[in-house]
């Protein structure tokens, strides 16, 4: 028989281990509800790292528990690609999902800008009922040969040519600061001698499910590639 004071104490050691393992469990239940708002999301940490020396150095880093971060899909297709068009409003180029395209760096000031501008016109009334669509991207890149603005480059177009076809916003087409969708077409389709564009007037067709097909020299004229549109279209 324990007297009552060894009972009194062995309560009280009692009381204090329950209160303990009270404690831990809330302390667990909490650990477990922080590590579950943490699941699915990213988290800034600070972490400290000692070294051999003894001091202590910020380590920051940042932890995804769900591992589910996706990195961000390679465009497969023209249509895959948002632009600007001359007015700086974003175009989707998936609107033209189930058209032909012919894309074409424009100028007016180059050699090459009254005959093609004048077959791009012929070409696109000709078939833009059948599902043909031109899209015109002024550069200035080729001896400077289109400096104005959106504004006159529109003006010049459809004043002067009747252009009746999209112009969109002025880019470059070579270079580090080429405009995304250059990029893709050049990657697509390589020149002759490299990807690179080599003059005002360069053109690609572009099937109707925004694949290219063919890249055109300059010189290649808009009627000369009749054939390949038709083709396309499915036109006889």
């Amino acid at each position: 028989m324990l007297c009552s004071s060894s009972t009194r104490f062995l309560s009280l050691r009692s009381v204090g281990l329950a209160s303990f393992l009270v404690s831990k469990q809330s302390s667990f239940n909490s650990k477990q509800t922080l590590l579950q708002s943490f699941h699915n999301s990213t988290v800034p940490l600070v972490s400290r790292s000692i070294n051999r020396t003894g001091n202590s150095r910020s380590v920051f880093s940042s932890l995804r528990l769900d591992h589910t971060m996706a990195a961000p899909s390679e465009p497969k297709s023209v249509h895959d690609f948002t632009v600007k068009d001359a007015r700086g409003n974003d175009v989707d180029l998936s609107i033209y999902k189930g058209k032909a395209l012919l894309i074409v760096n424009v100028a007016s000031q180059c050699g090459l800008t009254n005959s093609n501008y004048t077959e791009l016109t012929q070409l696109y009334q000709k078939y833009k009922d059948q599902g043909l669509e031109i899209l015109a991207f002024p550069c200035n890149q080729f001896g400077s040969q289109e400096p104005g603005t959106n504004e006159q480059i529109m003006e010049f177009a459809c004043t002067r040519f009747k252009a009746e076809y999209p112009i969109f916003d002025k880019v470059d087409v070579n270079g580090n600061n080429a405009a995304p969708i250059y990029k893709f077409l050049k990657s697509s389709k390589g020149g002759l001698f490299g990807d690179g564009i080599k003059w005002n007037f360069s053109k690609f067709l572009v099937d109707k499910d925004g694949n290219v097909v063919d890249r055109y020299a300059p010189t290649t004229s808009p009627l000369s590639i009749e054939k390949d549109v038709k083709k396309l279209l499915g036109v006889a």
